[in-house]
Order: C-alpha cells, then sequence, then structure tokens
C-alpha cells in the first residue's frame, strides 16, 4: 500500500477525515484496486462495480460515523468488502460447465485451477489474499478492513498460501 506523505490531509486518523472530500480522494487514488477487489470478491465485474457504487454511497451517507480510530481508506476498504459480500450473496450464480468445443489450453487449465482453489478457501482466506495481492494493503490495512488482528492477518495468508501449494502443487505457484 502505498504511503501517503505526513502532510497528506488523509494521512493521519481524525474524525474530520470522513468528510465528502476525503472519501473522494481516497476513492480517486485505489478506485481501480476497489473495483478489482470487488470484482473478485462478487464474483463478476458488473456485481463489482455495483458494490464499490453501494460501498461509496453508503460512506458519503454515513461519513458521520466514521470514529477515526484507523484511516479513511481502511474504513473505505471494509466498507467495499462488506458491500462485495452482500452483491455476491444477493446474486443467483449459475455454474456453468466446460465447453466441449473449446480448444485445450494449458494457460486457461491452470488459470481455471487457481480460480478453483482460491474459491474452495475459506472466506477470510480469500478475503485476505484480494486485499493482499488486488489491492496490494499492508497487513495493518488488511486487519482493519476485516476486523481482526494484525496478527491474524499474517496466519490467515499462511494459511492460504500452504492450502494452495497443498491443492496446485508448488510449481503452480512458482
Amino acid at each position: 500500500m502505498a504511503e501517503l506523505p505526513s502532510s497528506h490531509p488523509l494521512s493521519k486518523p481524525s474524525r474530520r477525515e470522513a468528510t465528502a472530500a476525503g472519501i473522494e480522494a481516497v476513492y480517486r487514488a485505489r478506485a481501480s484496486e476497489f473495483l478489482r477487489v470487488a470484482t473478485a470478491i462478487a464474483g463478476s465485474r458488473e456485481g463489482g462495480r455495483d458494490a464499490v457504487q453501494e460501498a461509496l454511497t453508503r460512506a458519503f451517507a454515513r461519513r458521520t460515523t466514521f470514529r477515526g480510530t484507523g484511516t479513511v481508506e481502511a474504513w473505505l476498504w471494509k466498507a467495499v468488502v462488506n458491500a462485495a459480500r452482500n452483491v455476491r450473496d444477493r446474486s443467483a450464480r449459475v455454474a456453468e460447465g466446460p465447453d466441449d468445443a473449446a480448444a485445450h489450453d494449458p494457460v486457461d487449465e491452470r488459470r481455471d485451477a487457481v480460480r478453483a482453489a482460491v474459491a474452495a478457501l475459506p472466506e477470510r482466506q480469500r478475503l485476505a489474499l484480494f486485499l493482499r495481492y488486488y489491492a496490494d494493503l499492508d497487513y495493518a490495512a488488511i486487519a482493519s478492513a476485516l476486523g481482526v488482528r494484525r496478527g491474524t492477518v499474517s496466519a490467515t495468508l499462511n494459511h492460504a498460501h500452504e492450502a494452495l501449494r497443498a491443492s496446485l502443487g508448488e510449481e503452480v505457484l512458482a
């Protein structure tokens, strides 16, 4: 996660950070990461867009509830994760079978295997992976977004990596 300069208005947590301008500044800086993580959690690009829009709408409406115990960015990440989970839970996902007419492509097969292995992980492990590798958040920001301790993030990511290695084999993750 990119560090903001100490003179930047978003660098220090306080109640005044959750202004419309503060929320907008974080959104402008992290919009692509918000969308990438929300899409991964929701299961579709459309669902990801809906989740980000829902999270930002709620954040603007509820900015007075920001307690200032962390950064506005971490608060928004929590909102995005929760909104994406809600979108995923509301959507009726239909699993499609493989297309027999499709050409055999080892890269696609490997990508599908990785997706299936990640999908099989417990939710907290999946969310931690998305926030770490799609959003490039540090452990403290992930902890804040997921409502867990920093050490729990470390253990969660370690367990996720071990599960993926066991499922996919060491060569796929290398």
